[in-house]
């Protein structure tokens, strides 16, 4: 056969014009409709514009009380001895937690024993009865006497001259918290596979080492989010210190000032403000710390990650 007799073949184009022809049409997908969300949404905020227009018309609010003591220098002082209250005892019951967290897991098991007996009587008790008996601490202690057993007293103080409510505060709500933050810790430590702690072993780590450098650092992104939330619960829980009594703090202050004027519910309204705005600021603060510790959990790239990538292929591509 010569080349006369063979066949003529068809063109790029004529093969780009076929192929184009043969595309299947696109799809037109519709969207499906949920009527049931526009009517949840619609009966959500008839509801909620219902409510505000019915408190803000109602004056057993007082709002005029409620704007006079929202920025009181009595109230801003009270949410500042909260927030003190809430740090002090939240660092307390960390450390105490951790250390608790620790003597559970050890091998001693004294260690163990005395870790479990904590966590029964501090979790087994309300921390309301706790506070009141820390606030009896100094009629049932009236002395304290530091030194060697029938021997010279190397250090004595009276209690009830201290007038310390504001440290038996501190003392209480910590201790409390700290049977909860070992929970907590001790959860994060196990979540820590078993194999980093036999590769601490064989790298000649101890039992403590391997605790320090190995398995804390990696629980963090199990701890931190509980302890977020213990830290929020902790800022609600100083209201109870009036228990001991301490009425510095916010809801003491503001329970100091409706006693007088006898207006209960703008006050109670300025404290539940300070309380939600305190709590939001920590809300925020807890997302970045989360954001920070979970980095290398999750396979799928973020924004800027994407376009970092992007722009390290459109580098390697001009190259």
């Amino acid at each position: 056969m010569t080349s006369q007799d063979t066949p003529p073949t068809p063109d790029d184009t004529e093969l780009g014009g076929a192929a184009t022809s043969s595309q299947p049409t696109p799809i037109k997908a519709v969207p499906l409709r949920r009527p049931g969300r526009w009517i949840a949404a619609a009966i959500i905020l008839i509801l909620v514009g219902l409510f505000i227009y019915g408190a803000k018309t109602n004056p057993a609010y007082k709002w005029d009380t409620y704007g006079k003591y929202l920025f009181d220098s009595r109230i801003i002082a009270g949410a500042v001895v909260t927030l003190e209250l809430t740090v002090l005892a939240m660092a307390l019951a960390v450390s105490l937690g951790t250390v608790l967290a620790v003597m559970r897991l050890s091998p001693n098991p004294v260690l163990r024993a005395a870790a479990w007996v904590y966590l029964w009587i501090f979790r087994g008790t309300p921390v309301f009865v706790q506070l009141v008996f820390w606030g009896l601490f100094p009629s049932l202690y009236k002395q304290i006497v530091l030194g060697v057993p029938f021997g010279p007293q190397l250090l004595q103080f009276d209690v009830q001259d201290l007038q310390a409510a504001f440290v038996f505060a501190v003392i209480g709500l910590g201790l409390n918290e700290a049977a909860y933050m070992a929970e907590i810790v001790r959860a994060g430590i196990n979540s820590v596979g078993e194999g980093q702690r036999e590769a601490s072993t064989a790298l000649g780590m101890s039992w403590s080492q391997t605790m320090r450098r190995t398995v804390l650092p990696q629980s963090m992104r199990v701890i931190i989010p509980p302890t977020g939330n213990e830290l929020i619960g902790m800022l609600k829980t100083t209201s109870l210190v009036t228990a001991l009594p301490l009425s510095t703090d916010l809801f003491g202050r503001a329970r100091d000032i409706y006693g007088v004027n006898f207006q209960p519910i703008p006050l109670l309204l300025v404290t539940a403000t300070w309380y939600l705005a305190i709590t939001s600021v920590l809300m925020i603060g807890q997302f970045y710390l989360e954001r920070y510790y979970s980095r290398g959990v999750s396979r799928q790239l973020t924004g800027k990650q994407l376009q970092q990538l992007a722009d390290a292929q459109q580098i390697v591509k001009a190259k």
